[in-house]
């Protein structure tokens, strides 16, 4: 089997928005005094950087028959062919090509992604699309797992 995993961290951009928030309580509360002030800033950074790590933090692992998405375990047996979606397609694919009943681990800032049709006749998911930064190796490893190699 070929192992895979992957972070999906928020981009370095994302953490100069931290201090900008942060600054922009400290000035909000700069009317009060220094000290609530200083609160402000060190709070506002603290809570940004929270946010920003928590949404960053999803991973994409294929572990133990199963490829597991953020939060979702599917079992790979449960799931059919990948496609390999380059930056345009996977654009399509997280707008209007998007069906609500799909699970989707998307990231936004990442301009790549997997589609895999999940072929479990009880779930009504019709395909699952995960954002990767490296969506043959993704779908390699699926292949693996499925066909035992």
């Amino acid at each position: 089997m070929q192992p895979y995993e992957e972070r999906l961290t928020a981009p370095r951009s994302w953490w100069f928005i931290a201090v900008l928030v942060g600054l922009a309580a400290g000035v909000i509360l700069l009317p009060v005094g220094p000290l609530p002030m200083l609160g402000g800033l060190v709070g506002g950074i603290a809570l940004a950087a929270v946010t920003i790590s928590a949404y960053g933090s999803a991973r994409v692992r294929v572990v133990a028959d199963s490829l597991v998405a953020g939060d979702a375990r599917i079992p790979v047996a449960a799931l059919g062919e990948a496609e390999v979606l380059d930056a345009e397609e996977a654009t399509a694919w997280r707008t209007y090509k998007a069906d609500p009943r799909a699970f989707m681990l998307l990231r936004s800032y990442i301009p790549t992604a997997l589609r895999i049709e999940v072929t479990d006749p009880a779930d009504p998911t019709p395909y699952v699309y995960v954002s990767t930064r490296d969506p043959r190796r993704l779908a390699a490893a699926l292949e693996s797992v499925r066909t035992g190699g």
